[in-house]
């Protein structure tokens, strides 16, 4: 099978996944509260933008719930709430009893200088970062903005606004494929890459797979990594694409 017959499948199953009906609450955490507080995209469409921010240099689901712990030690998460604080109180909020992150000042300031930006730049509505039906290059680059946020986090953000959450954009063409440990592996392994890519070299391959929207092959590609072809032991069995891989086809 070709690189362009593999594309096209995972494509298939991909759209299948970005044409799937909206939960009303999307799992972020496997906390079912903090998730509800991250899907309400209308009260508190702040908490979803800060735990993107906050979703670096550790665990993914430890790190989103940084902003729902916090909710908990204030009692509530409005943004009249979080401007009222200063860096001294954030700080403090992620640090004791227990630290929230590995890097705690640095983060701490990220939330700081988000809340601040929020508030001055989208009159304490984050929403507006996203309303309209804007181009997803704009999008990104309002994600840029932040302080701390670099293209994985601003291209994963915004990725997940169009599948999950169904936002609406004029176009996808800029949203990039996200070249974490999964969709390296199964890059790898489908023969979309060579095994010591660099993250930039597959997300060039992946723009040049599917240009109109080159995050299209995250969709398929991360749940194939994460459910079946597992760095060590690979249910190739249970994946769709195991004929066209070396490994789930018995190639060598």
């Amino acid at each position: 099978m070709n690189q362009n017959d593999i594309r096209d499948r995972l494509l298939q199953h991909g759209k299948a996944l970005f044409n799937a009906p909206r939960l009303q609450v999307i799992q972020f955490t496997k906390v079912p509260a903090a998730d509800a507080l991250y899907s309400d995209l209308t009260g508190h469409p702040h908490a979803y933008v800060l735990a993107n921010i906050m979703n670096q240099q550790m665990n993914a689901q430890k790190a989103w719930l940084i902003p729902y712990k916090i909710s908990q030690k204030l009692h509530g998460f409005s943004m009249d709430a979080l401007r009222s604080l200063s860096l001294d109180d954030v700080v403090r909020l992620m640090k004791h009893p227990k630290p929230l992150h590995h890097y705690v000042n640095k983060m701490g300031k990220f939330f700081h200088l988000a809340v601040q930006r929020i508030h001055e730049r989208y009159a304490d509505d984050a929403s507006r970062m996203w309303a309209g039906r804007p181009s997803t290059a704009e999008v990104i680059h309002r994600f840029r903005e932040f302080d701390g946020v670099g293209p994985k986090i601003s291209h994963l953000a915004v990725n997940d606004l169009a599948r999950r959450f169904k936002v609406p954009f004029q176009d996808y063409s800029s949203i990039d494929i996200s070249a974490d440990v999964h969709v390296r592996r199964v890059f790898a392994r489908l023969g979309l890459c060579a095994a010591d890519a660099t993250a930039e070299q597959i997300i060039c391959a992946a723009r040049a797979l599917h240009p109109e929207f080159p995050g299209m092959l995250d969709f398929a590609c991360y749940e194939i990594g994460r459910n079946w072809c597992k760095a060590r032991g690979p249910e190739c069995s249970a994946c769709y694409m195991r004929n066209s891989c070396a490994i789930g086809s018995g190639e060598k």
